[in-house]
């Protein structure tokens, strides 16, 4: 279970703001003798779309991992709505709202659009014991449901993910998510190896989430993608945040130096 604890901070948001729905003070990260985090301040607002780009090895992946629970920090705190946390675990991560959607995302090809949105939180008629029998009707309908709200139109609940197109695929993650309530949702390189019809659809997924107040972090090589969906763009390096930017105030250009 999540340990929760209150705690004032006063590297919180600004006077006057609402408290960031994620703010992480001084993390650190060592892998074995590679420092692969450096006292990371980062802080994530709601409804916004954060763009975290940096070249390999910046350190975007760790702080992800550390955010999603699938690795603890080894300095530093995470606060989540002003509440202190330890995510020991990706479920801590996820029963705080935290998902975090993978360029090859955790489905399962061979099973249908209803048990992917479902795997692992599937609902039951009738319970014996440790035994119940899935209740198909309710997945079905309220799958579907789930993808008509990032404008997703599939023909059946029954369709095999591996008949979905890439595009189609990280909608459907996406409308895991939100059907589980997120309240933010890490996209890593969600946009990788599509086409350009279907990286559209994505970006189109990542703006209806900010409409629906849920804050977006997009992870992404490619600034073209990342950067006209983006509110702000935070860049790092070699372990460190080395900008933190609204989006009016750059370019893809000043991005592309800063990697560089």
């Amino acid at each position: 279970m999540t340990e929760v604890t209150e705690r004032t901070h006063s590297s919180g948001a600004t006077a006057g703001t609402a408290e960031p729905i994620i703010r992480c003070v001084g993390l650190d990260k060592w892998y074995g003798s590679v420092h692969a985090l450096k006292n990371v301040d980062v802080s994530f607002n709601k409804g916004e779309v954060i763009g975290l780009v940096g070249d390999n090895g910046a350190g975007k992946s760790t702080l992800i991992k550390i955010l999603s629970g699938a690795h603890a920090p080894d300095a530093g705190e995470i606060f989540v709505e002003g509440k202190r946390v330890h995510l020991r675990t990706t479920r801590d991560a996820m029963d705080l709202g935290i998902e975090t959607i993978y360029q090859y995302t955790a489905m399962v090809p061979d099973m249908s659009i209803a048990r992917n949105i479902f795997i692992g939180r599937e609902p039951v008629s009738f319970r014996i014991g440790p035994v119940g029998l899935l209740d198909r009707r309710q997945m079905a309908r309220e799958s579907m449901e789930a993808l008509r709200q990032v404008d997703l139109h599939l023909r059946s609940p029954d369709t095999p993910v591996v008949e979905l197109s890439g595009g189609e695929r990280q909608g459907v993650a996406i409308a895991r998510a939100m059907y589980f309530r997120s309240k933010v949702m890490i996209l890593d390189e969600p946009t990788n190896h599509l086409s350009l019809k279907e990286t559209q659809k994505v970006l189109d997924f990542v703006a209806g989430l900010r409409d629906m107040g849920i804050t977006s972090v997009f992870i992404s090589h490619n600034l073209h993608h990342v950067y006209p969906i983006s509110d702000r763009i935070v860049v790092m390096a070699r372990g460190e945040k080395i900008a933190d930017l609204p989006k009016a105030d750059t370019t893809i250009e000043a991005l592309s130096d800063l990697i560089i």
